[in-house]
């Protein structure tokens, strides 16, 4: 077997480092140096994340003190780059980063981030594989971008979005993170659901900036109500269009796009969100009514939406098997 991939984490304490542990900890090709969080320093990670009790008993360290191939950043946004800007980091150590802070970069529509003589490449697989696969440095997508993203690049990359497309999503109360908030509180969250930052959501910006990448002509408007669900985990996304587009002619564009891609998978069915659960899939399905072409997209949004995908750009820009420590089993009831 090769040697084993060494990786540190910053910023373990969260619900998105949590997650990314557990996926390191039982990764078949990964060693975990340390685990870093100054608020749980001198813990073991197992008071902080209960579930793995029995998994590990490493503690969680005040500084990113060890030599690793990977560092993983699961800081809150505007810290990455914080912490980037006062830390000695080996040229050879490649970066990962789950926060906002190099998704984009103002003044530009391209794909990648420059920052601190550091170059970041948005880590969407299903958009720019090769890309990751010979990248540094990877901004990963955010959990309503990557949701969004998934159910309309197929259609971006025929020049196929043609009129404003309408998008309601709904996410789980970890989409928030772990910091205690009037709208993540159980009894305001439970048996409630509220929008929040219609239509100019943060996410919004990548999302044009992938359109424009692939479909040179005018991108249209892209409408987005997202709204706070009474559950914890999962991202369901409604869009819809107007195409002239039949919905068998749509499936096979869809397929196609998604031949090879193994996290993206299109159903007939209607789907349910337990179906993603837990997983680092994506799950589409498509239904034309009258001129509109209405896609559904659903993914875990710390998995799929953020530690899943991580590992997904790990495996990628190691050259492991994609798929290598993410065969995970959905909740489903």
């Amino acid at each position: 077997m090769a040697e084993k991939i060494v990786a540190g984490l910053v910023g373990g304490a969260g619900y998105a480092g949590g997650e990314l542990l557990r996926l390191l900890l039982n990764h078949p090709q990964v060693s975990l140096a340390f685990v870093q969080s100054r608020s749980q320093a001198g813990k073991p990670v197992y008071e902080t994340h209960p579930d793995l009790l029995g998994e590990t008993d490493i503690t969680f360290t005040a500084e990113a003190d060890a030599p690793v191939d990977v560092l993983f950043l699961c800081t809150g946004h505007g810290e990455a780059k914080k912490f980037l800007a006062t830390a000695t980091i080996p040229a050879a150590t490649r970066i990962i980063d789950l926060s906002q802070d190099f998704r984009w970069n103002e003044g530009t529509e391209a794909a990648f981030v420059e920052a601190d003589g550091k170059t970041f490449i948005y880590g969407l697989p299903e958009l720019q594989r090769e890309k990751i696969k010979e990248a540094q440095h990877i901004a990963n997508p955010g959990c309503f971008a990557t949701a969004i993203q998934l159910g309309l690049l197929p259609l971006a990359a025929e020049g196929k979005l043609d009129a404003p497309v309408h998008v309601s999503g709904i996410t789980g109360s970890t989409g928030a993170g772990q910091s205690l908030s009037a709208t993540s509180h159980f009894s305001w969250r439970t048996e409630n659901v509220s929008t929040y930052k219609v239509m100019e959501h943060q996410h919004l910006r990548e999302i044009r900036r992938t359109l424009k990448q692939l479909q040179s002509e005018q991108v249209p408007p892209i409408h987005f109500i997202p709204y706070r669900g009474p559950f914890a985990r999962g991202i369901f996304i409604t869009s819809y269009l107007q195409t002239n587009l039949t919905l068998e002619e749509a499936q096979e564009l869809y397929e196609g796009y998604y031949a090879g891609h193994p996290y993206v998978h299109l159903t007939r069915q209607n789907p349910d969100l337990k179906q993603v659960v837990n997983t680092n899939k994506c799950i589409i399905q498509l239904q034309k009514h009258g001129d509109q072409l209405v896609i559904t997209s659903m993914i875990d949004n710390l998995l799929k939406g953020a530690a899943g995908q991580a590992v997904q750009n790990m495996n990628l820009v190691f050259g492991l098997e994609e798929t290598a420590g993410l065969k995970l089993k959905p909740s489903a009831f």
